[in-house]
């Protein structure tokens, strides 16, 4: 199996892309401010990591949530087990074949089972705090109910995250 490699300071870390190479090679990248809600794993995006929330247990796995942005908007991302260690503030990420959808209640991008991420850069990468499109309200899509659409706003600043000064 074919992996990607995750560069850090201190540690390299190679993930296993779960994604068969002919669909990586393919993909298109989007902003966040163009990703809305699916059940399927077809975001493919770069972005900064502004901050990172404690690890917490889930099952056996460990994950974190970290508040990430582009140019566009932001977000919350889930990262599971060792990619929490590997990826801190600063870090310019790539996410391919993400998924944006609810666990748990909350509204998340994650690589989920078939995604993969990969640390790019670090530090140089203009972005914009608002919107968060983890803090809007996302309703079906009255002319086709397989899709979303944006409801509201539950809140203007983070739940989660302070803003940043």
């Amino acid at each position: 199996m074919r992996g990607c490699r995750i560069q850090c300071p201190t540690v390299s870390m190679a993930y296993p892309c779960r994604t068969p190479a002919r669909h990586r090679e393919s993909w298109r990248m989007v902003f966040l401010k163009d990703i809305i809600p699916a059940a399927t794993n077809t975001v493919n995006t770069k972005f900064i990591i502004l901050d990172k929330g404690n690890k917490s247990q889930e099952g056996k796995e460990t994950t974190c949530v970290a508040l990430v942005a582009d140019e566009t908007a932001s977000v919350y991302f889930q990262m599971w087990g060792g990619e929490c260690e590997a990826f801190e503030p600063g870090d310019i990420v790539q996410l391919t074949n993400g998924i944006f959808s609810y666990h748990k209640n909350n509204l998340l991008l994650r690589a989920g089972k078939r995604g993969s991420v990969e640390k790019v850069g670090e530090f140089t990468m203009m972005f914009v705090e608002t919107p968060n499109l983890s803090e809007i309200r996302w309703a079906r899509d009255a002319n086709n109910p397989k899709n979303f659409v944006q409801e509201g706003v539950i809140s203007v600043h983070s739940r989660i995250f302070s803003p940043l000064t």
